[in-house]
């Protein structure tokens, strides 16, 4: 049984197979429509979400399997008080696999050390989300015909935003990748992800404020938004929210073949102006993440064709 907690649990060809699956399913979902007959997926959410959530939901049961679970902590058990531990004993009689998410970061990988069955981690508070860098990832594959010798350029809040993380985390492993970290000084990339993964790896990056400074060099731009979720206090949400804001004068730098990908939910961090520009890829980018989340469920389920 294996599960999945981060990006880097796949080798860079465990990555491109899923991948490739992926495009498989894309290409004819016919032909994967009863593979999970019979089969069971639980979703543990213990803070809100709608397209991680309905994401899963939409792949599992494209696939012919069903679904079961939770959207909020409050409507679960551990507003009882009950341990992640005894609702994952639990759920692993009622489910096959289960995603889950949850706000303290390492929640999913303690689900996992006394689950039964395969557990995804769906996002553990400003740590991880590695099946949106599946879906970033796919995104990339699929529209650009491959990973490798690209300029990425990562905006907004990168320093509580998980998705950045795992994404930079995953990236680093392929060849002739460079990034543009662009963010205001609060909200820069932590420490260990400069240290540790980039420097450590000798991946060349800049860090920058300014968006128009950085956006004619880039291959991919990675817009976040600044989560007022993970703020302290209100006052400086207020005060970062609107830090950058792509639009149409902004676009107007960039190169004909970027893409601009979003992990969404957008706030106002793209102009809905941008949303016709043909290099606006974050709604299909929402699409693909169902089917590299089929092929990770076909996957831990050993039910790969």
């Amino acid at each position: 049984m294996r599960h999945l907690m981060s990006p880097m649990d796949l080798s860079v060809d465990e990555l491109e197979e899923l991948m490739n699956l992926a495009a498989k399913i894309e290409e004819d979902p016919k032909a994967y429509a009863h593979i999970c007959d019979g089969k069971i997926l639980a979703t543990c959410f213990y803070e809100p979400s709608t397209r991680t959530r309905l994401s899963f939901e939409s792949a599992m049961l494209r696939l012919g399997g069903q679904v079961l679970g939770f959207a909020d902590a409050d409507s679960s058990s551990a507003a009882k008080g009950e341990s992640v531990g005894d609702t994952i004993r639990v759920v692993s009689s009622y489910a096959d696999i289960c995603a889950m998410r949850h706000p303290k970061e390492g929640a999913p990988l303690v689900a996992s050390s006394k689950s039964l069955i395969p557990v995804i981690n769906a996002g553990d508070g400003g740590h991880e989300h590695p099946t949106q860098t599946l879906t970033d990832l796919y995104t990339i594959y699929s529209l650009k015909g491959g990973i490798d010798h690209l300029t990425i350029g990562l905006c907004g809040d990168l320093k509580f935003g998980r998705t950045v993380h795992s994404l930079i985390t995953a990236l680093v492993r392929y060849t002739d990748i460079t990034f543009v970290l662009i963010s205001p000084e609060e909200l820069r990339v932590p420490s260990y992800i400069r240290d540790d993964i980039l420097s450590a790896n000798n991946i060349p990056f800049t860090e920058v404020e300014k968006l128009e400074d950085a956006i004619p060099d880039l291959d991919i731009l990675y817009m976040t938004r600044v989560q007022r979720e993970r703020f302290f206090n209100e006052e400086d949400y207020l005060r970062m929210k609107g830090f950058y804001i792509l639009d149409k004068e902004k676009m107007a730098l960039a190169r004909k073949d970027m893409l601009i990908l979003h992990p969404l939910p957008r706030v106002n961090e793209i102009s809905v102006e941008v949303d016709e520009d043909p290099r606006a890829v974050y709604f299909e980018q929402a699409k693909k993440g169902v089917y590299i989340r089929q092929a990770l469920i076909l996957d831990l389920l050993g039910l790969t064709k």
